[in-house]
């Protein structure tokens, strides 16, 4: 009880309420029921309700839209936090969202629709075709994709972590043709076709209060796009997603948005222009006052271990963007 007393006397010296608060938006992708022997650092369900635990107990978590209005408002109380899911995996709904109710606590998720019912986003195909892989070396140079050892969970986590950032970057229809021929080279198993939600478990997911955002149609890297194309996807992954749920959506996230590298400065007026209220990246630090409501930042806060968390969180307060 003394730790947690000390952890929010130092969040309001670093984020007091008012004009000078500073706000905090947390990120997360999945939340898997176990550890996995490849990513053993990924968030498990028992690590998330963890940290959840901890949110509740020292920040003061609320709705993103509410904490962004306040924070230009100058109103937002001390140790303003907000949470975030990016993609729209299934987990969202099965695992992570009974927890936040159990906490009493709203989040906010980021869903490309394209990849809803059945589809799987290009990283989790490389991710998946590998794990599955029962070689112990592959040989991608005819993809231009090298060679890689994969006789262990680590040497496979190895081998993902250089193929990925090789395809990430590629126009959508070579990078979907590329991850597709990949998994047809290095393994004969059928890869998992239910790691996204459904539509209606996304219904049921914006049923339960949760905030649904846009995230693009398909997460291409919005800086490899003309702004005809950039306007075009951003526009209808936010059509979908309105026609689905029956209201406007508000917010909006950067697919991998990293400011200039994954998206532009200018895209930010495309966001404004197609009637969005403000917009997140993937840049450390926290938000305040003065901040682009445009191109608020978020911070990752993965550690694996909770005593770790709380204090990752007070080092990023100290990073206003």
């Amino acid at each position: 009880m003394l730790l947690k007393t000390l952890y929010r006397a130092a969040g309001s010296l670093l984020s007091p309420s008012g004009t000078k608060a500073r706000l905090s938006i947390l990120i997360y992708h999945r939340v898997l029921p176990e550890i996995d022997e490849i990513f053993p650092n990924e968030v498990t369900a028992q690590r998330f309700d963890s940290q959840m635990a901890l949110l509740r107990q020292t920040f003061n978590p609320l709705p993103l839209t509410e904490a962004v209005a306040r924070l230009m408002a100058g109103t937002l109380p001390s140790r303003a936090a907000c949470i975030t899911f990016d993609y729209g995996y299934a987990d969202n709904l099965t695992l992570a969202l009974p927890i936040l109710q159990r906490h009493g606590l709203p989040a906010t998720f980021f869903i490309a629709p394209h990849y809803l019912n059945g589809g799987r986003m290009f990283n989790d195909t490389v991710i998946e075709a590998i794990r599955s892989s029962r070689e112990d070396a592959i040989d991608l140079s005819t993809l231009g994709l090298g060679q890689h050892v994969l006789g262990s969970p680590q040497a496979k986590r190895t081998a993902i972590s250089k193929v990925l950032p090789q395809v990430k970057y590629l126009p959508l229809d070579e990078r979907e043709d590329k991850v597709m021929a990949l998994a047809r080279m290095v393994s004969d198993q059928p890869l998992p076709n239910d790691l996204m939600m459904t539509t209606a478990q996304l219904k049921g997911l914006h049923a339960a209060g949760m905030e649904i955002g846009g995230h693009t149609a398909r997460h291409p890297i919005l800086a490899k796009l003309d702004d005809s194309a950039a306007q075009k996807e951003i526009a209808n992954g936010k059509e979908f997603l309105e026609c689905l749920l029956g209201e406007k959506i508000k917010l909006f996230a950067y697919p991998n948005g990293k400011p200039g590298l994954d998206y532009l400065p200018h895209q930010a007026s495309i966001v404004r222009k197609l009637g969005f209220d403000a917009a997140v990246s993937t840049q450390p630090g926290v938000a305040t006052r003065a901040s682009d409501p445009f191109q608020l930042p978020r911070f990752t806060p993965w550690q694996p271990n909770a005593s770790q968390f709380v204090p990752a969180l007070l080092r990023n307060l100290r990073h206003p963007v």
